[in-house]
């Protein structure tokens, strides 16, 4: 659908963006953009380290009785 648009055409959109919306909104957008980003990473890091931690708790010793006077 969009693989014959040129760069003119992508330019001639930031244009009419840049016209219809003014550079004040666009850049505030943006700045929301970026925070949201922000806020889904951290939320991807806490998520990963919760997991780590659960995984951590739930270790369980497998080493056979027999074996365990040896170490």
């Amino acid at each position: 659908m969009f693989n014959n648009i040129g760069p003119m055409g992508l330019v001639l959109i930031a244009v009419v963006v840049l016209v219809l919306f003014g550079r004040g909104k666009i850049s505030s957008l943006m700045g929301e953009v970026g925070k949201g980003i922000s806020s889904f990473k951290k939320g991807v890091t806490e998520g990963k380290e919760e997991l780590e931690a659960a995984a951590a708790d739930e270790a369980v010793d497998v080493t056979p009785v027999e074996k365990k006077d040896e170490a």
